[in-house]
């Protein structure tokens, strides 16, 4: 079936090279439509081409004149070509467990369409025509998520797509599967043989962890701004120092990307505070607070706690993390990462592309940052609960009765069972286990990587939300409402607009995954923008 891809001001151009994470979450988000570029196009053309000379030949290539597994020369007949790269995708088509969501499969196959419109892979024009179409109508394959060891390729989850080329397996609708042949029926379209190469070419790479990977660090940047954003309510309500924030103290003297990034926004939302003090403020208070014998009387710190003061070197290295994470993964999406590899006039490439590790480091780094990201957000919280620690608030916040009712005292475990099961999501790309006779020796689990990532960012939008809850009700109890800035007010709002005050003990669980799904939706990162509050 032929169908002309128009290209709109909002379609995304995959050319094999200028792929971003930001592309990627428009179109498994969003829908965006797709193009291919004609320089990828031809490129593929060509690569096939020299490919198929190469089998004309009888020149050795791995998957084709040989068998799969070890290198050893040991002769296909040509003849069953379509039979040979069927059996592949069927045979490897053997994921289990829970499906992606839909917008997880198609970052997936947004993440292997690109891969393969690099043009060294040796697939047929056709076959990248063929992944855009899907994406623009919506065809979306079910992937289930486990079963890739992230080393010869996501070979079993890339699978799980190709299958459905050929007409068979499981497509989405309605979060469901059904089978593929009924959609293609219905849209007309006739599935694909696959050629010489190509059932390889489809799954030997790393769009598994690569395609996932990319949503969950681009979210998870949102998630940082969003965790700054209550973390400027909390010191502003805490009547916290700015000096901590000041540039000179980041981009002259610590000048790391992240920690100059974080303090600049903590700078930006408690813009036109009247709670926060300066340093010079704080001191003239301690001096007031001392008698003659120099002891303090009263409780007034020049250091603040951590939460409140190292935020731009905590937040700021989880940033830093990210950072790293969205270099790898822009390198990867935009990579021919299968094997063997064609280039015109030189040798064919026969190597290890397909092998996860950057991508499995940079996301196992991701759920250490993305841990440390949670376990902040609830030591912070606690110290609004603790009388002792939050300037003069009442235990747990208790507005009514603190004899008859308990405030967040109960709210806060949630936020600590889910630190701690943060803490229980270890590396996993340390776990090789050896596969595939032991050829497949050392693998880098990078598709575990990735969806360990998406569990401690699913789990922080929890933790964020008792804060979040937390610093609104300290808002209420405090009466402070009219000093905060207009980004605090902003947020307080937001929260309030979501959930009343707690003036007395009530069911919090509703509460909690309320604010939890509006952070996962980025609603505090839309409400400041409303503002007109620009953050980085």
């Amino acid at each position: 079936m032929n169908v002309t891809l128009v290209e709109t001001e909002r379609s995304v151009d995959f050319d094999g090279e200028s792929l971003e994470i930001a592309d990627v979450r428009r179109v498994a988000e969003d829908w965006a439509p797709c193009t291919i570029s004609s320089a990828a196009l031809a490129r593929a053309a060509t690569s096939r081409r020299m490919f198929e000379d190469t089998v004309r030949e009888n020149i050795p290539v791995y998957g084709v004149t040989t068998g799969y597994g070890e290198m050893i020369y040991m002769l296909v007949d040509t003849s069953k070509e379509v039979e040979l790269q069927t059996n592949l995708v069927r045979s490897h088509s053997a994921g289990v467990g829970p499906l992606f969501a839909q917008d997880e499969a198609r970052a997936i196959l947004v993440a292997r369409l690109n891969a393969l419109a690099k043009g060294y892979s040796a697939v047929r024009p056709e076959l990248l025509e063929r992944l855009a179409l899907y994406l623009n109508l919506g065809i979306t394959p079910a992937i289930p998520e486990i079963g890739s060891l992230g080393a010869s390729g996501d070979l079993a989850t890339l699978a799980h797509i190709a299958t459905t080329l050929i007409g068979e397996g499981y497509v989405l609708r309605d979060g469901k599967r059904v089978e593929t042949g009924t959609v293609l029926r219905e849209h007309g379209i006739e599935p694909l043989q696959l050629r010489f190469k190509e059932g390889l070419s489809l799954i030997n790479g790393t769009s598994g962890m690569t395609g996932l990977g990319s949503l969950v660090v681009g979210r998870a940047l949102e998630q940082v701004r969003q965790a700054e954003i209550v973390t400027a309510l909390v010191v502003e309500t805490l009547r916290g120092s700015t000096s901590p924030f000041l540039a000179d103290g980041h981009d002259v003297a610590r000048p790391h990307r992240g920690q100059i990034d974080t303090a600049a926004n903590m700078r930006t939302l408690m813009r036109g505070s009247g709670l926060t003090l300066e340093h010079a403020e704080l001191r003239r208070q301690a001096q007031e607070a001392k008698n003659g014998d120099g002891v303090h009387r009263t409780e007034v710190y020049l250091q603040k706690a951590y939460t409140l003061r190292a935020i731009p070197q905590v937040v700021g290295a989880v940033r830093d993390a990210l950072y790293h994470a969205v270099e790898k993964l822009s390198i990867e999406l935009n990579s021919s990462n299968d094997n063997p590899l064609f280039f015109e006039g030189k040798e064919i490439f026969h190597g290890a592309n397909f092998h996860g590790q950057p991508v499995a480091f940079a996301m196992d780094y991701v759920t250490i940052a993305l841990t440390q990201l949670g376990v902040f957000s609830e030591r912070r919280t606690n110290r609004l609960l603790n009388r002792h620690l939050s300037d003069g608030l009442p235990e747990f916040l208790v507005a009514g009765d603190p004899g008859l009712n308990s405030g967040f005292a109960g709210a806060q475990y949630p936020a600590t069972a889910l630190v701690a099961e943060n803490r229980t999501i270890g590396p996993a790309s340390t776990q090789s286990v050896p596969s595939n006779g032991d050829n497949q020796d050392v693998v880098s689990m990078g598709l575990i990587a990735a969806r360990n990532a998406r569990r401690v960012l699913s789990n922080n939008t929890r933790i964020l939300a008792v804060e979040f809850l937390a610093a609104a009700q300290a808002v209420d109890v405090s009466g402070r409402f009219d000093g905060l800035s207009p980004a605090g007010k902003a947020t307080y709002e937001l929260v309030r607009s979501l959930v009343p005050t707690l003036d007395r003990d009530r069911y919090m669980s509703d509460d909690i995954e309320l604010v939890a799904a509006a952070v996962s939706r980025g609603e505090f990162l839309k409400v400041a923008e409303a503002a007109q509050i620009e953050l980085r």
